[in-house]
């Protein structure tokens, strides 16, 4: 992984200048996966994109604002597969950190397996050394960072599909988890995306 000192620019002076978002695509009826973890309804994300009229300067802010991803292993997996259909490696050359106990494959060397404590992984080291850091799924990951009070923020991607029954966005979470809705936009293919703030949260 690369150090902090290759990263001057984007390491926080302390872990409240961090800020932990969840980030989400999910079907309306609130699945990220169908019950076999296939992802297949989601290749048509890409032509959404193309239909609307996307802000690229907004688009490009966000991205900007990310310097590290944390996601689970199917997600992962899923990411690989999405790139050996040609559809790229989403995450670009930022450091990346898949949380799993199996042997995987690498992708790159941006790539790291991490296991263990979460939020050690993230208070005790992601917060210190990097300002934007992205959870890009599963719904267990997704659910754990909640559960665990170190989420600051949610970015949920609404698609306008329906697939009856699957893997929910958030899973585990043992207590209410009271948000407060900053952002909407609606854009003409249907997709609806959502950005609410964790009362109580880091930011």
């Amino acid at each position: 992984m690369p150090s902090e000192s290759q990263h001057p620019d984007n390491a926080p002076t302390s872990e409240s200048a961090s800020r932990v978002t969840i980030h989400m695509v999910a079907s309306l009826d609130g699945f990220i996966a169908r019950k076999d973890g296939s992802v297949d309804w989601l290749e048509m994300v890409s032509d959404y994109e193309q239909g609307d009229e996307l802000d690229a300067v907004t688009i490009q802010a966000v991205l900007d604002s990310i310097d590290c991803y944390v996601m689970g292993s199917r997600t992962y997996e899923t990411a690989m597969a999405f790139e050996a259909k040609g559809f790229g490696w989403a995450y670009g050359d930022k450091p990346t950190f898949v949380l799993t106990t199996r042997q995987l494959a690498k992708a790159r060397e941006s790539v790291e397996f991490c296991s263990g404590d979460l939020a050690q992984l993230v208070s005790g080291r992601l917060r210190r050394q990097f300002a934007g850091i992205w959870f890009v799924g599963g719904g267990a990951v997704s659910g754990a960072c909640l559960r665990l009070g170190l989420a600051d923020e949610v970015r949920y991607s609404v698609m306008p599909v329906l697939i009856g029954e699957g893997i929910p966005f958030f899973q585990g979470l043992d207590n209410d988890i009271p948000l407060r809705l900053v952002e909407v936009k609606a854009y003409r293919s249907g997709m609806v995306s959502l950005r609410h703030e964790v009362k109580g949260g880091n930011g």
